[in-house]
C-alpha cells in the first residue's frame, strides 16, 4: 500500500479541507483523475492521482482540515480493486435483503442523504422538486442547474393532501311541552355550547429536518466574515445617484461593445470610476498591518467583484483595473464570473484584491451593509437602476434613473468625512460619466 500525502497547492498555503472524495475505496482509477476536492482559502483544486491504482482507505473525512504533507488516504499501484473491497460488496446483498422480508420496495432515499449544493435544495423546496428524481452533475453532486431543467420539464413530487372537513354537528331533540301549559313563541332552538376544537391538519408527520454539512466553501465564508465583523469598526454611507446620463452613454456604447463580442453592463463604469476615487482618497485602499504597527497604503488597484456561486460568494479579483479599457474591464469581469461559477479559477485569481465591489444587481434593494472583505478598509454596495420622477436644472419634473450606492468601511482607518468624500468622487464620475471619458476610460 502507498501512503498518498496532501501535496503542496501553491504558494503559502499550508492546510487544506477536504470539501469531497471522488474516489471511494475499493474503486480504481487511472493516472491523472481527480481524486479528492480540497479547498485552501476561497480556491477548490482537484488533486489528481499519480498513477494508475485503486483506492485502499481514506484517511481524512469529508471536512476535515488537513496540513500540506500529511497523509489523507491509502493507494495500491494497478489497475485492479483491493481485495478487502471485495469482501463487503459479497455481503451486500444479504444485508440488501432483509427488508424485502418486511416489505416490497426497499424505502426511497430521503432528500438529506443526496449530495446537492444549498441553492439547489431550496429551490426544489420551492417548486416541490423531488431530489431523488434528479441526475447528478458531472462532478457527482445536483446543483441549481439540474433544478432549473427539471423544474422547466415540469417534475415535482406528490400532490399535497386535501384537508376533510370536520363532521357534522348533531341537531338537539324537540322539547316536550306539559299539557295546559301556553306553547311559548317560536325562536330559534339554543345550540348547547360546544368545546373548541383543534384546526384539522395535513398528516406532517413524515416531514423531518433537513442537515446540511458545515464544510468547504460555506465556512471559509462564515470565517471570514466572523474576521471581518469582530475585528474591523464597520460604518456604512448611503448616496442616491443621478445616473440618467450614464444609461444614454451605456445605451449608445451598447452596440460598438457587441461587434467586439463584450456584454457591456454597468459594471465597468463602476469599476473605473472608484479607480479614480482611490487614486484621490488612498486611505480607502489601505490595509491595517497591526504586527508592525503601521497602515500600508496600496500603489495597485486590485477591484475584488463578489459573485453569487453555487458554492457560496466568492471574490474573483480584477488585477490593476484602473490600467485597463473600459472593454478589457467588461471582458475580465464576464471570465472571472464564469470561471468562479465553475470552479475553476486559481488561487491568484480569488486574492489580493485592495477594494471590492458587491452588486445586487437585478434583485436591487433601497439599502445593504455589505461586510468587508478582510483586511481591505472599503467595500461598496451597488444597488438596481430604476426610474423615477426628477426635478431638471429647469424645475421640470422628467423621467430619471435613479441608483443607491451604500459603502461600508473600517472607521479605525478611514474618518466618516473621508468616506463620505470617496463615495461623492464616485458619485461625480457617474453622473456625469464625460469625466470618464476624459479621464480615459
Amino acid at each position: 500500500m502507498i501512503e498518498f500525502k496532501l501535496p503542496e497547492i501553491g504558494e503559502g498555503v499550508i492546510e487544506g479541507e477536504i470539501v469531497q472524495w471522488l474516489v471511494q475505496p475499493g474503486e480504481s482509477f487511472a493516472a491523472n483523475d481527480a481524486l479528492v476536492e480540497v479547498m485552501t482559502d476561497k480556491a477548490t483544486i482537484e488533486i489528481p492521482a499519480p498513477f494508475d491504482g485503486a483506492m485502499q482507505t481514506h484517511r481524512a473525512a469529508e471536512g476535515d482540515v488537513c496540513a500540506v504533507g500529511s497523509v489523507i488516504a491509502t493507494l495500491s499501484e494497478g489497475a485492479s480493486a483491493p481485495a478487502q473491497a471485495s469482501a463487503p460488496a459479497a455481503n451486500a446483498p444479504a444485508r440488501a435483503s432483509a427488508p424485502a422480508a418486511n416489505s416490497p420496495a426497499s424505502p426511497a432515499r430521503t432528500d438529506a442523504a443526496i449530495l446537492a449544493t444549498p441553492a439547489a435544495r431550496a429551490l426544489a423546496r420551492e417548486h416541490d422538486i423531488d431530489l431523488a428524481s434528479l441526475p447528478a452533475s458531472e462532478r457527482g453532486r445536483i446543483t441549481k442547474r439540474e433544478v432549473v431543467a427539471a423544474k422547466q420539464q415540469g417534475l415535482s413530487g406528490p400532490a399535497p393532501q386535501v384537508m376533510s372537513a370536520p363532521p357534522p354537528m348533531p341537531t338537539p331533540a324537540p322539547v316536550a311541552v306539559p299539557a295546559g301549559m301556553p306553547t311559548p313563541a317560536a325562536r330559534p332552538a339554543a345550540q348547547p355550547a360546544v368545546a373548541a376544537q383543534p384546526v384539522a391538519r395535513a398528516d406532517a408527520s413524515a416531514r423531518t429536518d433537513e442537515y446540511l454539512p458545515f464544510r468547504g466553501m460555506r465556512r471559509k465564508i462564515a470565517e471570514g466574515m466572523s474576521r471581518a465583523y469582530s475585528t474591523a469598526v464597520h460604518y456604512t454611507y448611503v448616496e442616491q445617484i443621478d445616473v440618467t446620463k450614464l444609461v444614454a452613454l451605456r445605451n449608445q456604447a451598447k452596440r460598438s461593445a457587441a461587434e467586439q463580442g463584450v456584454s457591456l453592463s454597468y459594471l465597468p463604469f463602476i469599476v473605473k470610476a472608484v479607480c479614480h476615487a482611490l487614486k484621490r482618497y488612498p486611505i480607502v485602499n489601505a490595509e491595517l498591518d497591526e504586527a508592525n504597527s503601521r497602515i500600508v497604503l496600496k500603489k495597485r488597484y486590485h477591484v475584488g467583484i463578489a459573485a453569487a456561486t453555487d458554492q457560496g460568494l466568492m471574490v474573483p479579483v480584477i488585477k490593476d483595473a484602473d490600467l485597463l479599457s473600459l472593454l478589457d474591464v467588461a471582458r475580465e469581469i464576464k471570465r472571472l464570473g464564469e470561471g468562479a461559477k465553475t470552479g475553476k479559477l486559481s488561487r491568484d485569481e480569488l486574492t489580493g484584491s485592495s477594494f471590492t465591489i458587491t452588486s445586487l444587481g437585478t434583485i436591487g434593494g433601497v439599502l445593504a451593509t455589505p461586510i468587508l472583505n478582510y483586511p481591505e478598509v472599503g467595500i461598496l454596495g451597488v444597488h438596481a437602476i430604476r426610474k423615477v420622477p426628477v426635478v431638471t436644472e429647469d424645475d421640470e419634473i422628467a423621467v430619471g434613473h435613479i441608483m443607491n450606492l451604500s459603502v461600508s468601511l473600517d472607521h479605525r482607518i478611514v474618518d466618516g468625512f473621508e468616506g463620505a468624500s470617496f463615495l461623492q468622487e464616485v458619485r461625480r464620475y457617474l453622473e456625469d460619466p464625460t469625466l470618464l471619458l476624459l479621464a480615459g476610460i
